[in-house]
């Protein structure tokens, strides 16, 4: 792994620091929507991958959420703390999920990101996600959103 933080999934005792963080990386300037009960959802969601990233017992460092379908995979959000960030936490994050993608035999992932989050598009392109359209208004009619799409290797 690329960076020296612990992966694993999510428990009920995360939600409320995995809501704060998108609620102030992710949905600035936005209703917040991913609130702890959202959160606290997707984590009991069979479905769903809630993950956590920190460095030995600290706190969370960074998250992402993940919901599988038969064939595709849709990366909710994915969210790292400001002083951790260029540290392959996000990285990590995403190589588990595009793993367990990979065994549950998922075969594209797909993402939305905000149209101004030019150093996310940055970030998922070199992850190797394209472009595959945009989505006018997709954020509140606030912010139009770009979707990216990554085709899984299959064999």
């Amino acid at each position: 792994m690329i960076t020296d933080h612990e992966i694993t999934l999510a428990t009920l005792e995360d939600a409320q620091a995995i809501a704060e963080l998108s609620r102030d990386a992710i949905e600035y300037g936005l209703p917040w929507r991913w609130t702890p009960q959202r959160v606290s959802v997707a984590i009991r969601d069979r479905s769903t991958n809630v993950l956590v990233a920190r460095r030995a017992a600290a706190a969370l460092h960074g998250f992402a959420v993940m919901q599988y379908g038969d064939e595709t995979a849709h990366l909710s959000l994915l969210a790292v703390r400001e002083s951790a960030r260029r540290h392959g936490v996000a990285s990590a994050l995403l190589e588990w999920l595009e793993a367990s993608a990979r065994v549950a035999g998922i075969q594209t992932l797909r993402l939305e990101v905000r149209a101004s989050n030019l150093g996310a598009m940055a970030f998922y392109a070199r992850m190797g996600f394209v472009e595959s359209g945009i989505r006018t208004g997709y954020y509140e009619g606030l912010e139009d959103a770009f979707r990216m799409s990554k085709r899984l290797a299959t064999g």
